[in-house]
């Protein structure tokens, strides 16, 4: 498994320090690599909010991370390991925009001369994919780059129109509320 680095959906961290959770990836790290990593993968954020720093306890006595900050503390640990192939299953599955944005801007520096497969159902996930694999029941029904897979007008063109509607849909008048 040394070749392969996974970010899962629902990625749990350890009950240990930030930096003991990035350095799982790779525990013969230093502690200036284990920075590195950490801002490669956007989480400046994180650490500055804690007085601890990358010292700061997570979880059961320690503080507590939202979901999308607890992707980005596993995507730091995937870029420490530097493993070829990585595997991100559903990884931003649990942020909300903002940390999905500096997820995406994270995956440029992960994406560097790597194999990247990427299960997703938010398609704005797999815009900047080299290739994007479409499956429908079981099987690949489409495959190409975003941009040709939207102008060839298939299921992957009907998904992304209807993403980009149901981003842009808003509530009328929405100040009343009925109970």
């Amino acid at each position: 498994m040394g070749a392969v680095s996974f970010v899962f959906q629902d990625d749990r961290l350890f009950k240990r320090s930030l930096a003991d959770n990035v350095r799982a990836g790779r525990p013969d790290a230093s502690d200036a690599e284990v920075l590195a990593a950490l801002h490669a993968a956007q989480c400046d954020d994180i650490i500055a909010k804690f007085p601890d720093g990358v010292s700061t306890a997570v979880g059961k006595a320690g503080v507590y991370l939202s979901g999308g900050e607890r992707q980005r503390i596993a995507l730091a640990r995937a870029i420490l390991k530097g493993a070829p192939i990585v595997v991100l299953d559903e990884a931003t599955a649990f942020a909300d925009p903002e940390n999905e944005a500096l997820f995406q801007a994270a995956l440029a520096t992960l994406c560097e001369d790597r194999t990247v497969l990427m299960i997703a159902h938010r398609l704005s996930t797999v815009v900047n994919a080299d290739r994007i694999f479409v499956i429908d029941r079981g099987s690949v029904v489409e495959q190409g780059a975003h941009e040709e897979l939207v102008a060839h007008g298939g299921l992957y063109a009907r998904m992304w129109r209807d993403y980009r509607t149901s981003a842009t849909w808003r509530i009328e008048g929405g100040d009343s509320c009925v109970a």
